[in-house]
């Protein structure tokens, strides 16, 4: 893998997307209804979803290019990813995965991190059954919310043909379940310590962050489907710190992006409904806001 320019500042980011009659994220305990919170009726989107147009952006982008693989893939099995790494290290698997000497298990270890970029993006826990350690990601996800309660909703649609030839009937019926719209709101976080510890790190870089706002900027592109509906990025505000440890608590930088609905609006139905607020002026000394979209 070319040489790369190592992470040195803390970053918080907020991410705000919305869907226009869509599923962006069934809840498979709920017959793939959207997920909700009980408590409130705002949207979820759980982090393990959007990780995974991460991880199919750079897919698209890089076409397995060396330093680019993608780790959790589809029909590839997790071990069967661990054990390239001790095929391409010429380190010998040790019949019993707790086995694994120390010097061997950096060795593989390295080696995922530096082939798979969501390894050395996310992390992972690699210690099933043929080991190669466990990896903490300099990149972490909350769960993203809906600025406002959601409405979910389910639609009966109808199909020409049947699914059985001895069928005694012409159409068939089936239901898709949507939210109307809704703008949602996700938070994150980049730490350079998790990127360049010296044993522990994942070597997580510059150019690889840059590949990351391209992602958040343009994931939904590369992710339409009938049932996701119109997604699109809104806005990406990226605060970055002066140092590597950073300058200011992550949730006063949180604080400091609002939103607010039209007072018109009873319910949103588009991105123009709401405003972004920015309170520029109480950003704390070390800490530049970036505006990408």
């Amino acid at each position: 893998m070319e040489n790369k320019t190592p992470l040195s500042n803390r970053y918080e980011f907020v991410l705000f997307y919305d869907v226009e009659n869509g599923n962006p994220n069934g809840d498979p305990d709920a017959g793939n209804m959207p997920r909700i919170d009980p408590e409130t009726g705002y949207g979820i989107v759980t982090d393990v979803c959007l990780k995974r147009k991460i991880r199919n952006y750079v897919d698209i982008i890089k076409s397995d290019q060396p330093g680019f693989q993608i780790y959790v893939t589809e029909g590839i099995a997790l071990n069967s990813q661990h054990l390239k790494a001790y095929t391409e290290t010429n380190t010998p698997l040790p019949k019993q995965a707790k086995n694994v000497p120390a010097d061997d298990l950096q060795k593989v270890r390295k080696w995922m991190c530096d082939n798979f970029y969501d390894v050395r993006t996310f992390g992972a826990v690699m210690t099933t059954g043929v080991n190669c350690g466990q990896v903490r990601g300099p990149v972490q996800l909350n769960f993203s919310r809906s600025l406002d309660p959601i409405m979910q909703q389910e639609v009966t649609i109808t199909r020409v043909t049947v699914t059985r030839p001895e069928d005694e009937k012409t159409t068939e019926m089936g239901r898709k379940h949507i939210v109307p719209y809704a703008l949602y709101r996700v938070e994150g976080y980049i730490s350079p310590a998790l990127a360049n510890h010296e044993n522990k790190g994942t070597g997580f870089s510059e150019e690889d962050l840059e590949l990351l706002w391209l992602a958040l900027e343009n994931m939904f592109e590369f992710d339409r489907s009938a049932s996701r509906g119109k997604m699109a990025s809104r806005k990406l505000f990226i605060f970055k710190h002066d140092s590597d440890l950073g300058n200011a608590p992550s949730h006063k930088l949180f604080d400091l992006i609002t939103h607010e609905l039209d007072q018109n609006k009873v319910v949103p139905r588009q991105f123009s409904d709401y405003t972004i607020h920015v309170d520029r002026d109480n950003i704390p000394q070390g800490v530049k806001l970036i505006e990408r979209l």
